[in-house]
């Protein structure tokens, strides 16, 4: 397998400059990955985070948790979810005494998506060549990174 620079044919100024761009390269594969996987389900990346975190409360909860949950901040947060409820795998809740608030709660058949989806899932094996001790470093690695960007 060639390493990033020779993939890319390129060289760096330094490790620091070719570890960022191999971050942002490696993301970009996996965005690709995931797109690809999740069309024939009618999903993207996004509504199927969405879906999980639904799953994962096991109540209703309001989109604002949701947002606060998401692994990809998504500013769309209310187009996906309009899309997930024509699909009726979500539905809407009206909060008691604040029509401002609304719970988003999964459905009978956004689980059954999920279900469907999960044992043909290739996204958990993309760490297959790393150990369990170098899956932890790498996210230790990435946790640190992550600590000098500015929200």
């Amino acid at each position: 397998m060639a390493g990033f620079a020779e993939e890319i044919k390129s060289k760096f100024e330094s490790n620091k400059v070719k570890a960022m761009l191999n971050i942002l390269f490696t993301a970009n594969h996996i965005t690709s990955f995931q797109n690809d996987f999740f069309k024939p389900f009618g999903l993207s990346p996004q509504q199927y985070n969405i879906l999980r975190i639904l799953r994962g409360s096991k109540e209703p909860i309001k989109v604002q948790t949701i947002k606060e949950r998401m692994v990809e901040r998504a500013p769309n947060l209310t187009r996906l979810t309009d899309k997930l409820c024509d699909k009726q795998l979500i539905k809407r809740i009206p909060f008691p005494g604040d029509r401002r608030v609304v719970l988003i709660e999964i459905t009978t058949a956004g689980l059954n998506l999920l279900e469907q989806i999960k044992p043909k899932n290739p996204l958990h094996n993309l760490l297959d060549n790393l150990s369990e001790e170098e899956a932890g470093q790498l996210s230790d690695l990435l946790d640190k990174l992550r600590t000098t960007i500015k929200k």
